[in-house]
């Protein structure tokens, strides 16, 4: 990209008597993108998460957009379809291999997000790996047998990869806090409100509850084995129940509560949109090519 910039020098003397000259002196400069920025395709780039993975990673030092891949609006400019005030210049594309295969030519580190679906994971995964391109996955409800396989398989490749449950920072530190709490206390309870019903219980209360099971620790003996509907779902071995609050305009909220003798413990964590994950997935980018095998969860980098 070649950039002009004029402006006008007066030039002048001590001289109260001398006169001013006006002179226009041009500059130009060429300015390259740097070689050494990660080169990162997104992978689902129509996507709500996708475009704003797309504002982020160009707004964001060291990396660059590279690629924008989905079977939706191909031909259509990633920027434009972000609502950036000018157009990136990369089209949709519904070609992994050909960006990947590019990325690999020019010999430059790169990273493949993946906001796909959980039975494109594995083959998108493995795709990038053989062009040298570490991954960073953040599909949800993607299967544990799928993720036992890629870790093989990177490890074996010696290939980088990150599956996230979540990139939301807050999300990660609600579920160490929860799991810090689950020593000292008897009793917990998960409550989350949505605004549909899709997917409940959520994945974060699910992965809370999977992190508070197998501790030694039996939850909630007073009524571990009622079957009231009231008392809300039990999620795991150990007694952890979920309620799920479900109504339209309501805030993504998961708060877990402790009690003990004599006081209630809570935490909550709020999201108000999908700007949350985009601090954790700039990290994950900034990690995952460091990495020569599979790590679950964003929680590894922090």
């Amino acid at each position: 990209m070649m950039t002009t910039l004029k402006h006008p020098v007066y030039p002048g003397s001590c001289n109260k008597t001398s006169r001013i000259i006006n002179a226009a002196t041009t500059f130009c400069c060429s300015i390259q993108p740097s070689t050494n920025n990660i080169k990162v395709v997104i992978n689902g780039a129509t996507k709500e998460i996708g475009k704003a993975a797309i504002v982020a990673v160009t707004k964001a030092r060291g990396m660059e957009i590279a690629g924008a891949v989905d079977t939706n609006l191909v031909g259509h400019d990633a920027g434009t379809l972000c609502g950036m005030e000018e157009p990136l210049e990369i089209p949709i594309l519904n070609d992994l291999t050909m960006i990947s295969g590019s990325i690999a030519q020019s010999k430059a580190t790169g990273v493949v997000v993946d906001f796909t679906h959980p039975g494109s994971v594995y083959d998108n995964v493995k795709q990038a790996a053989a062009f040298g391109l570490r991954s960073v996955v953040y599909v949800p409800n993607i299967e544990l047998e799928t993720v036992t396989a890629l870790s093989v398989f990177c490890e074996k490749a010696s290939m980088g990869c990150l599956v996230a449950p979540t990139l939301s920072i807050g999300s990660v530190l609600l579920q160490q806090a929860a799991l810090q709490a689950s020593f000292h206390y008897n009793n917990v309870e998960i409550v989350e409100s949505r605004p549909d019903s899709s997917d409940l219980p959520s994945i974060e209360a699910v992965q809370i509850a999977n992190n508070l099971t197998d501790l030694g620790q039996r939850y909630n003996r007073e009524d571990i084995s009622t079957d009231n509907p009231a008392r809300g779902q039990v999620l795991g071995e150990d007694g952890v129940r979920v309620h799920s609050m479900v109504l339209p305009g309501l805030t993504s909220t998961t708060t877990v509560h402790f009690s003990g003798p004599g006081e209630v413990y809570s935490v909550r964590h709020d999201i108000t949109n999908v700007q949350c994950h985009m601090p954790g997935l700039i990290l994950a980018i900034r990690k995952v090519v460091r990495l020569k095998n599979l790590i679950y969860g964003l929680e590894k980098f922090l």
